[in-house]
Order: structure tokens, then sequence, then C-alpha cells
């Protein structure tokens, strides 16, 4: 076959041509878009390593901006926990200025009047809110968590920043941590109110000290016996109702040692710590911790005809007219000493029974259209406040449980007595609560109802809830007429009237209808008077030992108690002025103590939060610049290279179009 210049040129210009255009397009559009690749085709393993990058960078992109989201809100709490402390610190400060008693009442209610505006900043604090976002109100950040009274209207929920794959980091802290919270280290500890001197005529004025006699307390009595009624509850939820036998010559200290062993103490093992302090008051100090059940009541009775009127089975039997020891001239025939007085109406028919004698046979507490009880319905086994949905025997006294934690027996049998007046303010109402294992009733003025499951079947005593327990005291106090069974009726009766439980585990009812209320409840157990017989399986409203520390929580009540002892001069508590149940001064400060501790902790969890999600932003911030390194090394060109090989093709074609200029001048002359 003959080779022409045709074929020549032919095979050399059009092959390598199209070649090294082809490179040439490639390399200059690399260098005009900065990318190595277009399109999928152009590279398949380089696009889809950068596919996978880039989804990388994008899901970086995301994790940065909640980080950074997480991060503002959790370093602004930050900050407003400083000035919160500070302020704290400022209300301490005032407390202890306020204990010291050569201050004037002036002094005091200048004290107080700064106590109420750091009380007023505190709220401020409490409702910061950053882009309309409130700090403190967990997932409800649209509510504004403390209103004017001091109660929290958020929720519990925590809000979390995504920092990754199963990674998450809490970046809020809730008002129901901050200002509910509980501390499982604390330990409860109470203490009576009334001031106890000596009833011995020659020290009339001097406090009660641990090593008097009984006699110099209570007076000598005749038999030589004085007796003390004592109820309550222990640290593990155990009803308590004991009579305590002294005679004349014991100490104090030895009926302190009674009490103690009461709840629980032995001759090894101390439950709780029964002392008095420097007024002659009984304060009891749990030394478990974390618990919220303690509670205390106790009655001293001496019988001066020798008549044996101190010794009863039931402590209405004592004579409550007299309860005033003044001097030997007018020694009563029965003396009755009070320890706890509160200013609850007696629910005992007639209302004559003293608060000496009262422990939970007491009316709720009316402000308005509102009654309140003030005893917390406490689960027994996590300390938690009760819900709708909580069975009676969770909360209650006195309950057996299989192996596996049901309810076996203890409330079979048991009734629960509820009194008072209707909405209407004058037709009164007597109601009972019987719990049976067999299928619980209530019974209201001759009117008997069996109480319902929500299938309409009859709730034996183990399953009866507290949301069932207040449609009973709703249906009572509303005056609410039967519309044949238990449902129907407690329907009726939401509408004129509310019964539910507060944050707090109290049980509260509301009236619908008028402004303030002429309903009144009482609710206890049908033996509470009855000292031969069991302790109350429960307590709702009871003339009980005051709070000084408590595992629970609750800030702006506890900060306005403060305040109110220094508005009513006491540094002590003090029955016989102002707030009956004001927890004094020097109680305030170690009230105080606890709060602060609470707060520091809430403000470490705080800033562990934010150190987290601030080490989390610079690590997402380093693999976001080493993802797109890597990106970049993938897909963009690398334009020095780029260039070289640009230059180097250029001078390729160059030299091709050259050799194929030179072929093209051949002629067979060339060849001859």
């Amino acid at each position: 076959m003959r080779v022409t210049s045709s074929m020549y040129y032919g095979s050399l210009y059009g092959s390598n041509n199209s070649k090294l255009n082809e490179k040439l397009f490639d390399v200059n559009k690399q260098i005009a878009s900065g990318l190595k690749i277009q399109y999928a085709s152009d590279d398949v393993a380089a696009f889809t390593e950068t596919m996978r990058l880039d989804n990388e960078i994008t899901t970086l992109g995301q994790v940065k901006k909640s980080t950074e989201s997480g991060y503002k809100i959790s370093n602004q709490s930050d900050v407003i926990l400083n000035d919160f402390e500070d302020s704290m610190n400022r209300f301490r400060t005032l407390l202890v200025q306020a204990a010291n008693d050569t201050n004037s009442n002036t002094s005091r209610d200048a004290i107080a009047a700064e106590l109420r505006g750091l009380e007023k900043h505190l709220k401020n604090l409490s409702n910061t809110s950053i882009n309309g976002q409130y700090l403190f109100s967990g997932s409800a950040v649209d509510i504004k968590p403390i209103d004017d009274d001091g109660v929290y209207h958020g929720n519990d929920v925590s809000m979390n920043s995504f920092l990754g794959s199963n990674s998450q980091q809490q970046y809020n802290l809730t008002g129901a941590d901050l200002f509910l919270g509980e501390e499982i280290l604390v330990r409860r500890e109470i203490t009576t109110n009334t001031l106890q001197v000596l009833n011995e005529p020659s020290s009339t004025s001097a406090t009660v000290t641990k090593s008097n006699t009984i006699s110099e307390f209570m007076g000598s009595s005749p038999s030589g016996n004085h007796y003390f009624y004592l109820r309550g509850t222990a640290s593990d939820g155990t009803a308590i109702k004991e009579q305590i036998l002294m005679t004349n010559a014991e100490t104090i200290d030895a009926l302190l040692n009674k009490i103690g062993n009461a709840f629980g103490n032995t001759s090894n093992l101390d439950i709780v710590n029964v002392s008095l302090n420097q007024t002659g008051q009984i304060v009891i100090k749990d030394k478990l911790t974390g618990s919220s059940k303690l509670d205390f009541h106790l009655v001293g009775a001496t019988d001066f005809s020798n008549s044996g009127l101190a010794n009863v089975d039931d402590i209405d039997d004592l004579d409550t007219g007299n309860t005033d020891y003044d001097t030997a001239s007018t020694v009563p025939s029965l003396y009755i000493k009070e320890f706890v007085k509160s200013p609850y109406t007696s629910a005992v028919a007639g209302g004559t029974i003293n608060d000496a004698i009262l422990y939970d046979r007491t009316e709720f507490t009316q402000e308005g259209a509102t009654l309140s009880s003030n005893v917390p319905q406490i689960v027994k086994e996590d300390n938690s406040f009760a819900v709708d949905s909580t069975r009676l025997h969770e909360v209650f006294s006195g309950i057996t449980y299989d192996i596996d934690g049901n309810y076996v027996d203890g409330l079979d049998g048991k009734v629960l007595e509820l009194e008072g007046v209707t909405i209407d303010g004058a037709t009164s109402y007597d109601a009972s609560v019987n719990l049976l294992d067999g299928g619980s009733t209530f019974t209201i003025n001759g009117t008997d109802y069996d109480i319902l499951n929500v299938d309409g079947t009859q709730t034996v005593a183990g399953d009866v809830t507290y949301r069932q327990l207040m449609d009973i005291i709703n249906i009572a106090a509303t005056g609410t007429p039967s519309a044949g069974n238990f449902h129907d009726t407690a329907k009726n009766a939401s509408l004129v009237g509310g019964t539910y439980l507060t944050y707090d585990g109290k049980i509260n009812f509301e009236d619908t209808l008028n402004v303030t209320t002429g309903a009144s409840i009482a609710i206890y157990d049908s033996n509470s008077d009855d000292f031969t017989a069991d302790a109350s399986i429960s307590t709702f409203n009871t003339n009980n030992a005051l709070t000084v520390r408590d595992p629970k929580t609750d800030f702006f009540t506890t900060i306005d108690e403060m305040i109110t002892a220094v508005e009513n001069y006491k540094n002590h508590p003090d029955s016989s002025s102002g707030d009956i149940r004001n927890i004094g001064i020097q109680n305030a400060i170690s009230m105080m103590d606890d709060l602060q501790d609470h707060v520091f902790r809430s403000h470490s969890m705080v800033g562990a939060q934010s150190n987290t999600l601030s080490n989390s932003l610079e690590r997402i911030e380093l693999l976001e610049i080493s993802t797109m390194t890597l990106r970049s090394s993938v897909i963009d060109t690398d334009l020095a290279e780029a260039s070289l090989e640009l230059t180097q093709l250029t001078n390729n074609y160059e030299a091709m179009l050259s050799t194929v200029g030179r072929v093209s001048k051949l002629s067979l002359v060339n060849y001859l």
C-alpha cells in the first residue's frame, strides 16, 4: 500500500489534534472553574468522594449552628446566675443584719423593704429572655416562668444541642430544676413554734432546757404522771401515733429520747435527732437524706385533780378549756401544754377543739375562691409529689406489698372522713370514703356511690387514685346532686368547681362560680382521735411542726417566708404574734444557705454545659476546616499544576502544528 502525504497528514494532525484539543479544553475549564471535574462522568471516584465530603460539611454546619445557638442560651444563663448569686449574697447579709437584736423595728422595716426589692429583682432575673425566648421556662420558651406571686409556670423539659451522631448536650436550665429542684443530700428539719418556759411558779419566765424535770415544765402532778400525745410521720412515710408516759422526776431530755424512739431511734441507730433550741422549742432533724416525709405534732396533759383526766384513749376527751398555766393559785384541774399552734379552723363538730389537740382534723385555708391544704402528698418510693394518676397506697401509710412491690393490704376497711360546707356557704355535708378490697365506695349525706374506673368497673382499694379522691372532694364541696353514678356526678361537679394537685403536691379546691367561695373542706382519717387505733393512713391539712430544711426546693415561697420573718420582727418561730407559722430570722438564714447551695449546684451544671458546648464548637470548627481542606484536595484545581500542564500541552500543540506544516510542504521532488 502506498503512503501518501494525505494519509500522513490525516494520521498526524487528525488524531493528535483532537486529543490535544480535548486536553487543552479540560485544563482551561479546570483553571476557569477551579474544579477538577464538573460531572460524575468526568471522574466517578472523585465525584463520589466529593459528595460524601459535601454531606459531611453540611452536617457539620448544622451541628455548628445548633451548638452555637445552645451555647448562647447556656452562656447567657451563666451570666444571669452570676447576678442571681450576687443578689442572694446581699439577701443573706441583710438577714444576718436583721437577726441582730440591737436593730429597732424601724431598722428591720428598712431591711425588709430592701429584701422585697431584692425579691423583685430575682423575679426579673428569672424572667430573662433572649430573642423572645425565656431562659428558664424549660421547653415552654414563650411562657413567662415566674408570675408576680413567685409561682413557676414553665415545664421541666430540657432542650439539647445536636453534637453529632448519637451525641447531644443539654443547654438550658429549667425553672423546675432551678426554682423547684430537689437536693437529695439535704436532711429535713422541722421545729415546733411555741415558746416553752418552765411552769414552776418561781420560774415562769425561764426557758426550758433538756435538764429540767417534767414537774418543772408541766407542774408537779399529784399522781406523779404526765401524758404526751405524739402524732406525725417518720422518715420512711410511716405514720406515728403514740401516748408517752412521763413522771415528775424524769427530765425533758428523757422526753426527747422517747420522741426519738417513736420515730425509730434505737440504742444502736439514730433515725432522727431530737433536741431543744435556745427558746425551748423541739427541733427534729432527719438523719435520712432526701426524704420530705418527716412530720410532728405533740401535746402534753397533766391532771392536777388526780382523777385520771390526762390519761385518755380518745384525745377529744381532754378538757381544752384550760390551756394556760399562770400561777400556782390558779392551777386548773387539767393542764394542756401546747407545742404547735396554727390558725386553722377545727373540723370537729362545734369547732371547740383547741389547736393543742388538733392535728389533721383542720379545714383547708380559704383565700378568695380557693381552698388550700398544707400537706404535700409525697410518694414513699421516690419522694416525688403525687399526681392525678398516683394511687393512694403509693403515698398512704401502713401498706404491705409483695416481693414484686405490688399492693397487698393496708387500705381495706379504712375510712376517710370528709366534711364542710358547700360553695353556697349554707349547706353542710358529711361524707366518707370507704376503701375496700372488694370495691370502694363513697357516701355523702345518705347517698351512696360506687367509685368507678374509666371502664365502669368498681375500683378496689389498691387502685383508687388521687384523681378519684379529688373528684369525690369536688362533688362534696360543690354540693352537686347525684346524676345516677359516680362518673356523671363528678362531671357535673367539674362545671362549677375544680379540685387539683398543685405543683408542690397539695390538694386545692377552686370555686369557679364565686369570687369568694362559701365552701369549706376537711378530710382526715376516721381514727384520727383514737389513740387505741392505728395511726392515720394519711394527712391532708395539719397543725404540724414548721419546716426549716427540706430536700425539695420552692425558691420564691421560701424567699417570701424569709422576708415575712423580718417584717414580723421574729428571730425564732413564735406563735404569739404575727404570722403564727413563720420560721423566724435565724431559721431563715439556714434556709438561705440551702437555697444558695442549690443555686450554686445549678450554676455549676450550667457552667459544665457551657464548657462542653464551647469545646464541642471548637472541635466542630476544626473538623469543618479539615473536611473542607480534604474536599478541596479532591475536587479543587491545583492552579500551579494546571498552569504547568497547560504550558506543556500548548507547547506540544504548537510542535504538532509545526510538524504538520513542514510535512504539508513536502512533494515528490523531495524524495527523488
